[in-house]
């Protein structure tokens, strides 16, 4: 039996997701959720964007007025909290419901403890089930990271989205980790790196 077998899911671009599920001819566009943008002179920030939107460089927490200048283009939509609190639980109902206890951690991810697959291989399959449940009730993807830990769980989750599943078993760490910058472990900002 291995140690601890830790997944972390993120949904991707989840208000994003949520809009575009909304309404599907937002799909494949630009789509940024946020403060107006005001022909660039808006304040506020990105809350999130869509895949598409990160192409051109626009990421969470940067400055609206920035996220204009770099894609004038995009389809800007104010953020409804309500609706994705919504959708939230009921996702996180749903991991309840097939893994038992969870530690939500924000309104779009949550560690699971696997640790009771006997193998990694085995928390893979669990993990595919998650993904194809979470598509199932709300039409929406997610990312799961499977590691000996949270952190590294976390990490994981990052290296294939949208729609991925990456697995580091404890034999694999060390090479999972050379491959990555310093900036990749959470916490870490540009100071600090």
């Amino acid at each position: 039996m291995e140690a601890l077998i830790i997944a972390h899911l993120d949904m991707d671009s989840f208000y994003a997701s949520v809009e575009i599920r909304k309404n599907p001819v937002l799909s494949g566009h630009p789509v940024v959720i946020g403060a107006d943008p005001m022909q660039g002179k808006g304040r506020g920030v990105v809350s999130t964007c869509s895949y598409e939107a990160r192409a051109y460089g626009l990421h969470s927490g940067m400055p609206i007025s920035h996220a204009y200048q770099l894609c004038p283009h995009a389809i800007f939509i104010p953020p409804s909290m309500s609706e994705y609190a919504r959708v939230s639980a009921r996702i996180m109902d749903l991991l309840r419901e097939l893994c038992g206890e969870i530690e939500q951690v924000s309104i779009d991810e949550a560690y699971l403890d696997l640790s009771s697959s006997l193998f990694y291989e085995e928390a893979a399959i669990r993990a595919r089930s998650i993904k194809e449940a979470v598509r199932a009730l709300e039409g929406l993807t997610c990312s799961i990271g499977i590691a000996p830990s949270r952190i590294y769980a976390k990490m994981a989750s990052e290296q294939q989205k949208p729609d991925g599943l990456t697995i580091v078993r404890p034999s694999d760490l060390q090479g999972f980790l050379r491959l990555l910058p310093v900036g990749a472990i959470p916490g870490i900002g540009k100071k600090s790196a």
